[in-house]
């Protein structure tokens, strides 16, 4: 019979193993940013509003990214784009000295 600290040991190794299956499944198949999917604090990057992963205030808020497998955005609800309106824009071009 296995010991309680084995089965919480094996328990935990097998969590790990599978989060790595799913992470080489993904990557297999590539991915995509997904947008209006992230759940409040598990957007992955900074939008108009913050500057940075896990800021999200609200859950699937249209302008809010996540890093998804490509070919899944869309069945879970989300879009391959940004919301209209993202005030995130690059910056301005930079003027050359003496312009």
């Amino acid at each position: 019979m296995k010991t309680p600290k084995s089965l919480i040991t094996s328990a935990v190794a097998g969590l790990i193993a599978a989060g790595f299956a799913v992470d080489a499944a993904a990557q297999a198949g590539g991915s995509e940013k997904c947008y209006g999917v992230a759940k409040k604090g598990q957007n992955d990057c900074a939008t108009a509003t913050h500057s940075c992963g896990s800021k999200s205030t609200k859950d699937n808020d249209p302008l809010e990214w996540k890093t998804v497998a490509k070919g899944t955005c869309e069945k879970m609800g989300g879009k391959l784009t940004a919301a209209a309106g993202d005030a995130k824009k690059a910056p301005p071009a930079e003027k050359p000295y003496g312009g």
